[in-house]
């Protein structure tokens, strides 16, 4: 017998969902999508004046290690391969980014070989931190107090509004440091960006006689869903229980955009270290498709702070407190019936979109096993780690 899902979001998790659901499975899907545009925060549309594809809710990537969800993504919107190059200023100065040798010798006014600058930094390194608990230590054992204090530390107090001691180290997931000249921010293989931009990705996935969308319709818990079989819900855990045991920690974005002729800072992104700067990055949307000539530009000044009521969540801060709020929602989402929670905001996580996308695709494979077997679906995609 057909069943009839609805998905609530038409961001990466969502529409993946949905066009596997489809494709595997005797069902319609209406999806709801609180905004007036589709693809959530990748939502890219070409600039009237321009042409220049615009990043609305900033640069998006696509990396992976995976050529399954490489060759998944291309399926439905080209991706050309991309190399993403970063400047980081500091005191007025502009650095190779990430940290590479270029930098070290740029910063240290030396110059360095790979082996020279290897016991440089592991002289600088404090190595009385043993076992890095937060950010901060996790800097300062593999960086030194002044490559930390020049590169991360300025710049991660404002991204987070927060001591960078209160974040976990897995913030700072590895050693920052290259000892070669390669200025690639990305080091997976498979690294580009959709010729046609994201919003395109999210169209050609949703093109299905199956799949009904409604934007501007926004969801409210209490909606009467009894003619759908089951709802899949990607919006914010938080507020699906109407922010019963308080809100979740976020940080969101706000832009400031500027038009110029010729080029900006002739990269696509420049991040600002230092705390006295307001901006965290500023970004040239014109250089994320180098394959393309402009005689103007767009740059969008970026400005992080902490995210109200009102504003759109970008980042789970997922501080102390958060994890024991985000685990009584848990809790409560569990005793549900006929509801899953997933994506970046369902499930209270910072996900890169090959992730995304790679759950989302195993999420319905597992809707369809569950139904083959009579049994309840998920609630969640994953097991929430301590």
């Amino acid at each position: 017998m057909s069943q009839h899902f609805l998905i609530i979001g038409s961001g990466f998790s969502g529409s993946v969902l949905a066009r596997e659901l489809v494709e595997s499975l005797d069902c319609h899907i209406d999806i709801w999508e609180e905004k007036s545009h589709i693809a959530g925060n990748c939502f890219t549309s070409p600039d009237e004046e321009t042409g220049i594809m615009v990043h609305h809710y900033g640069p998006h990537i696509f990396n992976t290690n995976n050529k399954e969800i490489w060759d998944y993504f291309n399926r439905f919107s080209l991706l050309k391969p991309y190399i993403h190059h970063v400047k980081a200023v500091h005191n007025g100065n502009a650095y190779s980014f990430p940290i590479n040798l270029k930098t070290l010798n740029q910063f240290f006014n030396q110059s360095l070989t790979s082996e020279s600058a290897k016991k440089l930094i592991d002289t600088m390194g404090d190595h009385t931190i043993l076992h890095p608990v937060n950010f901060e230590e996790q800097g300062m054992r593999f960086l030194g107090k002044d490559l930390y204090q020049a590169f991360y530390y300025g710049y991660t107090k404002k991204q987070w509004g927060c001591e960078p001691r209160l974040l976990p180290a897995s913030v700072l997931k590895r050693i920052p440091v290259r000892f070669d000249n390669d200025n690639n921010y990305h080091l997976h293989p498979y690294t580009g960006i959709p010729v046609n931009g994201y919003t395109h990705f999210v169209e050609t996935l949703i093109n299905h006689p199956s799949i009904h969308l409604t934007k501007n319709r926004k969801f409210f818990p209490e909606t009467d869903t009894t003619n759908f079989d089951h709802v899949f819900y990607t919006g914010p855990l938080d507020a699906y229980f109407h922010f019963e045991f308080g809100r979740l920690g976020y940080r969101t974005l706000q832009f400031e955009t500027e038009r110029y002729k010729g080029d900006f800072q002739d990269v696509p992104q420049v991040n600002y270290c230092d705390e006295d700067i307001p901006w965290t990055r500023i970004t040239e949307h014109k250089h994320l498709a180098p394959w393309h000539h402009f005689d103007k530009t767009i740059i969008s000044r970026e400005y992080s702070k902490e995210c109200g009521k009102n504003d759109i969540p970008f980042y789970p801060k997922r501080l102390k407190v958060d994890k024991t709020l985000l685990a009584r929602y848990r809790e409560k989402a569990e005793k549900l019936q006929g509801i899953s929670f997933l994506g970046r905001l369902g499930t209270y996580r910072y996900l890169d979109m090959q992730h995304v996308i790679a759950e989302s695709i195993q999420f319905a494979k597992t809707v369809g096993l569950m139904i083959r077997e009579h049994e309840k679906f998920p609630v969640f995609p994953n097991e929430e780690k301590s």
